[in-house]
């Protein structure tokens, strides 16, 4: 079965770093258009941050600033760097990612990791 693999979540304080990893199961898959989205409790899944197959990136207004996405296609693996933190950002993350298979393009999600900021 074909997975995006997550991790990288934990515990931090406030002002603190992660960097969240995002890659397919198999190597053979290759990542093209990537989102990072996140879903706290009682909230709807917001979109965070994006990059393109081309390395393009944005990001919602409330983490410009202090989330970076980077992608390392040597590892096939997508990443996003979170520093200053914020109990604000406490969610489940998600990776979302558009997969090429036998020539057709479909969109896996990573089974969530979560992060959690204490004041």
């Amino acid at each position: 079965q074909v997975q995006l693999v997550e991790s990288g979540g934990g515990l931090v304080q406030a002002g603190g770093s992660l960097r969240l990893s995002c890659a397919a199961s198999e190597n053979t898959l290759r990542l093209n258009g990537v989102g990072w989205y996140r879903q706290a409790p009682g909230k709807q899944r917001e979109l965070v941050a994006s990059i393109t197959s081309g390395g393009r990136t944005n990001y919602v207004d409330s983490v410009k600033g202090r989330f970076t996405m980077s992608r390392d296609n040597a590892k096939n693996t997508v990443y996003l760097q979170m520093n200053s933190l914020k109990p604000e950002d406490t969610a489940v993350y998600y990776c979302n990612a558009e997969l090429t298979l036998f020539g057709v393009n479909r969109w896996f999600w990573g089974q969530g990791t979560q992060v959690t900021v204490s004041s």
